[in-house]
């Protein structure tokens, strides 16, 4: 078990650290000069020698993993937008992260602000797009400011605005800080919010890709996405897939980390497939003296608890979702057996009904029902039935019941919970009905 912090970047070595290696170089690497002495926009010159159709099949090739918590293949994603047409064509990044748990953007942008930029100057040469806008939220105002003068020492290079190093492409990019609702992390929900409207998710089809911002083509990547980006063009999709060899099917390292009651909590960039119990104990330090693990989410707090049992699992998609739960974020929340798990639930349950929307009636409705009937156990009042009630809930707001995948995240730990801790929500109706006893019989 570690005994000291780990840093984020392993050895620092560009062939297996890809997204942080520089960061063993720097504390922080914000000067576009300092950013191209390691290797900086070279993968970007390289793509600009290339037809954007080539670059579109690296990336395929590569099969790049979206980092936002859905995996969908970024190769595939960005072959279904429109053909271009002359008008306008949007890339944008989700940097919005309010996923409680989840904290590995903010790094990304705060130290490395150039690797997000040369992703992105990447992906909008691949799509031909004409303007990039960073999404990021109103919160992370230090990230903000390093991206925006990011922005600028590019600018003067050269690297933004008409006729990019000769190459006839005229780009544009900006960042655009968000109100703060966890609803802009669902992509149709930020392109409202951008175009200045109520963050509620769009009716898909169509897709953005076809009709998104103003109407237009538009691609919607995680930060941590676009980061991956520079390393594949200059490396190459085998070496990109090569980095998870033996440990898993999904490609590319990840920035995996651990919050709650573990010695050191923090972020740690590894291939996929690396085990929840190598980043609990030997990167977070495992638990702090004196408790021991109870339950972990896999990837922040939109998805399903599972126990200590379930440690020694690949932290991988295809291994998550086989017992019982979903990859997310790869950030672990870790619950110790002081902790009670309705209590731990009620909390998350809270979040997700402030943060609805309010569009559809399931997720408008049924959260608030769910957070009741939490509280209700939770201070002594609750019934079986409450326990029934919250079954049920997690069918009515599961996938395809709501309008969008906001009310079957939230349902995801109640879920877990229910399925590996149901004891502690029904020990809270048996100790509810003999206070009663005892109160009646004295």
């Amino acid at each position: 078990m570690n005994t000291e912090p780990k840093p984020i970047y392993g050895d620092g070595n560009p062939e297996t650290h890809p997204l942080t290696w520089r960061l063993s170089k720097q504390e922080f690497v914000r000067s576009a000069d300092d950013y191209e002495a390691l290797e900086g926009y070279a993968g970007f010159k390289k793509a600009l020698t290339m037809p954007p159709k080539d670059v579109l099949e690296v990336i395929k090739a590569a099969t790049v993993k979206g980092r936002g918590g859905a995996g969908f293949p970024a190769g595939i994603k960005w072959s279904l937008m429109a053909p271009n047409d002359g008008g306008p064509r949007y890339l944008i990044c989700n940097a919005d992260e309010m996923e409680p748990g989840t904290f590995k953007d903010r790094l990304l942008m705060e130290k490395l602000p150039h690797q997000l930029i040369e992703g992105m100057l990447i992906a909008g040469y691949t799509l031909e797009a004409t303007h990039g806008y960073i999404f990021i939220r109103g919160e992370y105002i230090e990230a903000a400011a390093y991206l925006n003068e990011a922005l600028e020492q590019i600018r003067a290079k050269g690297y933004l605005g008409e006729n990019i190093l000769g190459t006839g492409w005229n780009f544009e990019m900006h960042v655009h800080t968000g109100a703060g609702r966890y609803i802009c992390g669902e992509e149709t929900a930020l392109i409202n919010s951008l175009e200045g409207r109520r963050a509620n998710p769009r009716t898909k089809p169509p897709f953005p890709q076809v009709a998104g911002a103003w109407g237009r083509p538009t691609i919607v990547n995680n930060v941590e996405t676009y980061n991956n980006l520079p390393a594949i063009l200059l490396r190459g999709p085998e070496w990109y897939i090569n980095l998870s060899a033996g440990k898993s099917k999904d490609p590319g390292t990840k920035i995996y980390g651990a919050s709650g009651k573990v010695k050191f909590p923090g972020l740690w960039e590894l291939p996929f497939g690396t085990t929840a119990r190598e980043v609990i104990e030997d990167h977070a330090g495992g638990m702090r003296d004196g408790l021991k693990l109870k339950a972990w989410l896999p990837g922040g707090a939109s998805t399903d608890f599972l126990a200590a049992e379930h440690i020694d699992l690949p932290m991988d998609a295809e291994s998550i979702m086989k017992a019982g739960s979903r990859l997310g974020t790869c950030l672990l929340m870790v619950v110790d057996e002081t902790q009670c798990m309705v209590s731990a639930t009620r909390n998350l349950e809270e979040f997700f009904a402030r943060e609805s929307c309010g569009f559809c009636t399931p997720c408008r409705d049924g959260l608030p029902w769910a957070v009741k009937a939490l509280k209700a156990l939770e201070d002594g009042t609750g019934k079986k039935e409450d326990i029934d009630h919250l079954q049920e809930l997690t069918r009515k707001l599961w996938i395809g019941k709501t309008f969008c995948a906001h009310a079957p995240g939230a349902m995801e730990p109640l879920m877990g919970a229910l399925k590996y801790f149901r004891g502690e929500f029904e020990a809270k109706v048996v100790n509810a009905a003999a206070q009663t006893r005892n109160v009646e019989q004295a």
